[in-house]
């Protein structure tokens, strides 16, 4: 089992930034590739990056490529999500995600651990 928390969500202004943390635990979070995704309202779930469990390797949306970065501390059990240059169309619930294995997956059903997601919203 792994336990995963988001934090850092909230308001901000169209071109700020913003930066999310997951904490895991349970289940050894360095064995495990991790991602973020986000769920508009009335939309999918969608995929925004995920990263391979050594941090190597880390995919993202075109949509949000060049504004985003993904990384991880496998000390400190942490995953985060720095959003730079946000606009409206970010505005989503995020969540993170986990699974075991060393490659970075871009797939919702990938994933087998969820957390309960934070509310990002961004102002035009």
């Amino acid at each position: 089992q792994v336990q995963l928390v988001e934090s850092g969500g909230g308001l901000v202004q169209a071109g700020g930034s913003l930066r999310l943390s997951c904490a895991a635990s349970g289940r050894t979070f360095s064995n495990s590739a991790m991602g973020w995704f986000r769920q508009a309202p009335g939309k999918e779930r969608e995929f925004v990056a995920t990263i391979s469990w050594s941090g190597g390797s880390t995919f993202y949306a075109d949509s949000v490529k060049g504004r985003f970065t993904i990384s991880r501390d496998n000390a400190k059990n942490t995953l985060y999500l720095q959003m730079n240059s946000l606009k409206p169309e970010d505005t989503a619930v995020y969540y993170c995600a986990a699974r075991g294995g060393s490659f970075a997956y871009t797939a919702r059903g990938q994933y087998n651990y969820w957390g309960q997601g934070t509310q990002v919203t961004v102002s035009s």
